[in-house]
């Protein structure tokens, strides 16, 4: 037996517990985990609290992602006492998940624990700190160089915009961070934002194009803070969307990308190829400073997640909380 964190629906009512399950229960798979780590994202919140439909079907083990050793496997890249990490692939959704002590999934979701980073450190990074790589890369893979301006960061006292700061002041680029919190000043400047505006600056309704205030963007927040996000910036630059903390609409203009050439990047980090997944992971462990996921993180205990859940989609979390699931 092993515990987890299931979520049922019953008629109309919505539970999630800890409870304890069996290995005959686990879904189909090549792959058996012993988790060490798994971490609380926003869809987990989302999950949990039932908030949004996330939940394709029940009952259904929460957690995007998850670190920890194969206990058996009839994938040939995998076998017993390997450590492998995964993100994405549906898990939580459609699939059952990381808040739990073991996990069974396809193979090809997972990627080796890169050297030289421990379990922990791995979901300190989680699906923010990939997710923020991912849209780096795509931003560099469109051309955008630090000498081009300033990059905004929206949702920057989460866990992805927490990253983004990092990634991107360790890479060179000026950072503007658009929070919520002003009282986070200190930390974001200390992860390296170089200026610090009110979020409200951007989430009301704004004009089709607004004064060109930054080169490239990197948005986890979605709705109208994505549309003014587009609206001002500069001519040729870039927006990598990857959220939607405020909306998954989209109330914009088609004026910044047919007037300024801007590009609008949809990052996806479900479902990233094997090569992408491997190269953002290695990038990661090369361009953080790991002095500063102390800073980022927090770490709970699995029964701690429920409660966790409705203080991170109210804004309350600061960076990232890594959940043991072995306590």
């Amino acid at each position: 037996m092993f515990k987890a964190i299931l979520i049922d629906k019953v008629d109309s009512t919505y539970q999630a517990r800890i409870t304890d399950l069996s290995d005959e229960q686990l879904p189909e798979g090549d792959v058996t985990v012993r988790v060490s780590y798994s971490t609380l994202n926003f869809k987990d919140g989302l999950a949990i609290t039932g908030k949004s439909p996330v939940v394709r079907q029940f009952p259904m083990v929460p957690g995007i992602d998850f670190v920890g050793t194969v206990e058996n496997s009839t994938h040939p890249k995998y076998q017993a006492g390997d450590k492998v990490l995964l993100n994405g692939w549906g898990v939580g959704e459609t699939h059952w998940g990381g808040l739990a002590q073991k996990a069974r999934v396809n193979g090809d979701w997972l990627i080796p624990l890169p050297l030289g980073i421990s379990e922990q450190q791995a979901m300190a990074i989680g699906t923010a700190g990939y997710t923020s790589m991912l849209c780096l890369m795509a931003l560099e893979r469109h051309g955008v160089r630090p000498e081009h301006g300033k990059v905004l960061v929206t949702g920057a006292s989460g866990g992805v915009g927490s990253f983004a700061i990092a990634l991107l002041a360790n890479n060179g680029y000026s950072v503007i961070a658009a929070t919520g919190r002003l009282e986070e000043t200190e930390y974001l400047k200390h992860l390296g934002a170089e200026t610090v505006i009110h979020r409200s600056e951007l989430s009301e309704p704004g004009r089709p194009l607004a004064k060109e205030r930054w080169a490239a963007a990197i948005d986890s927040v979605g709705s109208h803070t994505l549309a003014n996000v587009c609206a001002g910036t500069q001519a040729e630059g870039a927006v990598a969307a990857c959220g939607l903390a405020q909306g998954m609409d989209f109330p914009a203009s088609v004026a910044p990308f047919i007037l300024r050439g801007v590009s609008l990047l949809g990052v996806n980090s479900v479902t990233q190829p094997y090569a992408r997944r491997v190269e953002a992971w290695s990038r990661l462990c090369d361009e953080l400073d790991f002095h500063k996921l102390t800073e980022i993180t927090r770490e709970i205990a699995l029964p701690q997640s429920l409660e966790a859940a409705s203080d991170l989609l109210q804004g309350k979390v600061r960076g990232r909380l890594v959940v043991d699931v072995n306590r």
